[in-house]
């Protein structure tokens, strides 16, 4: 056919074939463009179920307007009855080309997978599937852009099915555990096709082999694919989890969506753009790709025994500060703090962090003078690589830091490069007061407890005082209020125009501080009800640092509230990888769990959280609802009773206390819980969500709703949770509730 004229089409050249078509290299002599000619097979042209899928192809194809779909021009036939798509042409090359050359990056196969997700994000939106998702289908033109082609296999929603009993359609190595069987298939079976190939990108193998086709279909139904990092030891857990959960077997355990996939690889691309070693919580420091390092607390070794809060404040600022630098690795602070006191050889410390490198020092304080010690050890030999004294006077502490800071890195990395140090030495106050007070805040904030938050509340704010232009202490002073806005600690109208107020100045200050924009990002999440532009503030704090645990567990309860819990479950994830030790980060991921219904994988979560402190308020009070969950109604009230011992007044608590025994039967008790609301009403500021629960135990949905409106008024955080909270199952189709849910924002 080269050189002959189809139609308007000059045949050039042959481009290749497969078994749906012969594809020709042509020139549209109307429109003078070189184009793609796509022909059905001679041999098929009798075949007339062949040339039906033919046609759907085209008729699926064109209409997608996405710019990772391939775009088709239109579908004609020649004289003598061969029929043909034109379509676009596009110089580069099909990804099993690339994948034969060598495995891609993981940046390349991760963008490359983000990419054929959103193309068949769109289709699936428009009902169409394409049941043959392989390298050899996927296109990557020169300027990196993928294209998904060969729609021949897909099926429009509501089609007729073109299976015949028994009989498979597509290439059996990617085909789903339901297409190989000949099963009705949906969308999730080109998510699971996905899977296959992005496993193929990262380690240049297929996952499921064998030497003839039954034998492959076997594999993918029985066994278990070779885990990524036994094949490429640098593949972060995170991704390894994404690819896992796309091959699922049942489809139900899939991503629900192939845009729910594509948000999951982009967290995995924030991750891997970081340089996070997120192969496992505690790397052996052998295995450690990049060069690591623990700030431990410093000793307080003045004899009045009053610099806690600074020997712990030094530390924190310093792994703040060395977190900016790319190409190390810190632990976190909860992870490091965890020896803090211990008598333990910092080589010790060291294995059991997964680091190279520990800093220690001290802190010793007599009238207007400090002497700050600091000495960098090895983990491996106990060998001390750096170890410097510095004098001073108070004013000075913040060109100590500085050196510390400075010379730790150089040790570690050799040459700084300008802009890192810029990062590194970055600070917001040269107030000495204001920096004390600061560092006195964060002590108070990091107990996390009703107490500490006041008490935290009260440092940030004469930090502020001192120096208005400190922004993480405005930072601090949102944190504060809006953990107070949504554990109902005060009226969340009240807490939350304070919060906003305070994270107003912080980015008026520096509108590049990610601390500032993930608080702003919570208060548009449980405040304002404004979804886009929560997101867009959770996306602007991770390009300013993507190592923000705190920004992670916030993203997630975000996404959780949503419905978007596989996406939810994968931040909090992120969170815990960070600072694995962190009792909220590894709180919110049971929560995250429990919001996505795996009540069995979120208790299992939530007795491991207790298990580092059996006390811990919101563990325990996450953990009775879980439980409540499965009907554990006596199992469910301890854990509540154990968060109520240690916050007395919490009517959130009482609330779910109270619930609890309503819908186990103990009628009067939760009537007498409902009383104590009442009474406690007249001290302090008490939600109506919470009263709202207890009726919801007693299926008094009357009054209920009575609760939930007032709730509305009072702007509870709790409201955002009605979308996706599992004690409101039983309710949702209530038009009431639906209605309500419409005016928290969420569409249903």
């Amino acid at each position: 056919m080269i050189g002959e004229t189809i139609s308007h089409y000059k045949i050039l050249s042959k481009l290749g074939e497969g078994g749906m078509g012969v594809v020709y290299k042509a020139e549209d002599t109307k429109l003078k463009r070189i184009v793609a000619l796509k022909f059905l097979p001679p041999e098929l042209t009798r075949d007339g179920e062949a040339k039906t899928r033919f046609i759907h192809e085209a008729q699926a194809a064109s209409s997608l307007d996405h710019p990772n779909v391939c775009t088709i021009y239109e579908i004609d036939e020649t004289n003598d009855g061969h029929t043909f798509i034109a379509m676009a042409y596009y110089e580069g090359e099909t990804l099993k080309d690339k994948i034969q050359r060598a495995p891609l990056t993981l940046e390349e196969a991760v963008d490359t997978a983000v990419q054929i997700a959103r193309g068949l994000d769109k289709a699936h939106q428009m009902g169409i599937v394409h049941r043959d998702i392989k390298p050899a289908n996927i296109f990557i033109n020169r300027d990196g852009v993928v294209k998904i082609i060969d729609f021949g296999l897909a099926k429009l929603a509501g089609q007729a099915k073109m299976t015949r009993t028994g009989t498979t359609l597509g290439t059996v190595a990617y085909m789903s555990p339901e297409q190989a069987t000949g099963q009705e298939v949906d969308h999730r079976t080109d998510i699971w096709s996905l899977g296959v190939v992005l496993y193929e990108m990262l380690t240049g193998r297929r996952p499921f082999s064998g030497e003839y086709d039954p034998a492959i279909i076997y594999a993918i139904l029985h066994e278990a694919p070779k885990p990524l990092g036994a094949l490429r030891c640098e593949i972060p857990s995170e991704l390894e989890r994404v690819v896992m959960k796309a091959m699922a077997k049942p489809p139900t355990e899939r991503y629900e969506s192939a845009g729910d996939m594509r948000a999951a690889l982009e967290s995995s691309a924030r991750s891997i753009a970081a340089g996070a070693d997120s192969a496992s919580l505690t790397p052996a420091p052998q295995q450690a790709q990049l060069p690591s390092i623990a700030v431990l607390p410093f000793k307080d070794m003045s004899a009045q025994r009053d610099q806690e809060y600074f020997c712990e404040g030094i530390a924190e600022e310093l792994i703040n500060g060395l977190t900016q630098i790319e190409g190390l690795r810190v632990a976190a602070r909860t992870s490091a703090f965890q020896f803090k006191g211990k008598d333990l050889d910092v080589r010790h410390i060291g294995k059991e962090l997964g680091v190279e490198s520990v800093l220690e020092g001290s802190v010793r304080k007599a009238a207007n003078r400090i002497r700050i010690t600091a000495q960098l050890v090895t983990v491996s030999d106990g060998y001390h690589l750096w170890s410097e004294k510095y004098d001073r006077d108070l004013e000075d502490i913040f060109a100590i830091q500085d050196e510390i800071s400075l010379a730790i890195v150089e040790k570690l990395r050799g040459k700084l490069l300008k802009e890192e140090k810029s990062k590194l030495v970055k600070r917001y106050t040269d107030n000495e007061e204001a920096y004390n007070l600061y560092l006195k805040g964060r002590y108070y904030w990091n107990r996390r407890h009703e107490g500490g938050i006041q008490k935290a509340i009260e440092f940030f704010q004469q930090a502020v005082e001192k120096d208005p232009l400190c922004a993480p202490a405005h930072v601090g002073i949102a944190d504060c209020y809006n953990v107070s806005g949504i554990l109902g600690l005060m009226d969340p109208r009240i807490a939350y125009a304070r919060s906003r107020e305070a994270v107003t100045k912080a980015l008026d200050i520096d509108d590049d501080l990610a601390e500032a924009h993930a608080s702003l990002g919570w208060i548009k999440t449980f405040y304002d009800w404004d979804w886009a532009g929560a997101e867009a503030e959770f996306l602007r704090t991770f390009e300013l640092n993507p190592n923000y645990a705190a920004g992670h567990y916030f993203y997630s309860l975000h996404l959780g509230v949503r419905g978007r819990h596989d996406e939810s479950i994968a931040e909090a994830s992120r969170a815990v990888e960070l600072d694995p030790i962190h009792l909220v980060f590894n709180t919110i991921q049971a929560v995250t769990l429990y919001w996505g219904r795996r009540f069995d994988a979120a208790i299992e979560q939530f007795r491991k959280t207790l298990d580092m402190d059996p006390n811990f308020f919101l563990a325990n009070l996450y953990f009775g609802m879980a439980l409540a969950m499965k009907e554990k109604w006596g199992e469910a009230v301890e854990p509540i009773t154990r968060a109520l011992a240690v916050s007395p007044g919490s009517p959130l608590a009482m609330g779910l206390i109270g619930h609890v025994l309503a819908a186990s039967g103990r009628t009067k008790e939760a009537l007498e819980v409902l009383d104590r609301l009442e009474e406690l009403s007249k001290e302090r500021f008490v939600g109506s969500h919470g009263k709202a629960l207890i009726h919801l135990g007693l299926e008094a949905d009357d009054r209920m709703f009575e609760c939930l409106e007032m709730a509305l008024v009072e702007r509870e955080s709790w409201l955002t949770m009605l979308n996706t909270l599992p004690l409101y199952d039983r309710v949702r189709s209530d038009p009431r509730f639906i209605a309500l849910v419409r005016r928290v924002g969420f569409q249903r």
